[in-house]
């Protein structure tokens, strides 16, 4: 059975820095595609990024386009999100799922997910 579980997630002020990092097991990590999905209170989860199974190929929603970087290491069975200049509205649950369909359709194999917090 798919596991993953997130972390890295916290309280920060507008125009702070988070990484976030994504363990997976009961998967080929390497054969895979990824991507990070989040959902704020009252709100649909949408897609937020993904990358291909070997790193060379990856896409961002346009609200995190230039701040928000996705990244992968196969040998260690993990995925990460290098979250710059956040804001407000980055505020969410933050989940990383291997994906079903590129780029944007996930498998239902969801963690339980890690906190971003964002304060003005």
């Amino acid at each position: 059975q798919v596991q993953v579980v997130e972390s890295g997630g916290g309280l920060v002020q507008a125009g702070g820095f988070l990484r976030l990092s994504c363990t997976a097991s009961g998967l080929t990590f390497g054969n895979f595609n990824m991507g990070w999905f989040r959902q704020a209170p009252g709100k649909e989860r949408e897609w937020v990024s993904s990358i291909n199974w070997n790193g060379g190929t990856t896409l961002y929603t346009n609200s995190v386009k230039g701040r928000f970087t996705i990244s992968r290491d196969n040998a260690k069975n993990t995925l990460s999100l290098q979250m710059n200049s956040l804001k407000p509205e980055d505020t969410a649950m933050y989940y990383c799922a291997p994906l079903r369909v590129w780029p944007a359709t996930p498998y239902s194999d969801w963690g339980q997910g890690t906190q971003v917090t964002v304060s003005s």
